[in-house]
């Protein structure tokens, strides 16, 4: 079971941090991933981390601004978004899964997913 937690009301240029503990289970040799879904948006790809935390991956929309990293011996993930903007206004899930090998940017390869986290940024 993933647990993500951390979203919240901020204004644009603020920052948040999401963290996504896993328990029951360990993801500690699955990549993970982070989406996000708008109101009316299909669930997008924003940043994703290797197993081993050595390779991170991220959407053009958020590159530079937001930061992936994990803590095994925690069982967390962690995302950091500074910089945020009114467009990254969404629930945020955190996902991983035995078929995660590798990071991928499509959702449906990702077996467990996190309950999400609301992000909302005021202009």
């Amino acid at each position: 079971q993933l647990q993500a937690s951390g979203g919240g009301l901020v204004q644009a240029g603020g920052s948040l941090r999401l963290s996504c503990a896993a328990s029951g289970r360990t993801f500690s040799s699955y990549a993970v991933g982070w989406f996000r879904q708008g109101p009316g948006k299909e669930r997008q790809f924003v940043a994703g981390i290797s197993w081993g935390g050595g390779s991170t991956y991220y959407a053009d929309s958020v590159r530079g601004r937001f930061t992936i990293s994990r803590d095994n011996a925690k069982n967390t993930v962690y995302l950091e978004m500074n910089s945020l903007k009114p467009e990254d206004t969404a629930v945020y899930y955190c996902a991983t899964g035995p078929r995660v090998v590798v990071v991928t940017t499509t959702p449906h390869q990702y077996e467990y997913w996190g309950q999400g986290t609301q992000v909302t940024v005021s202009s």
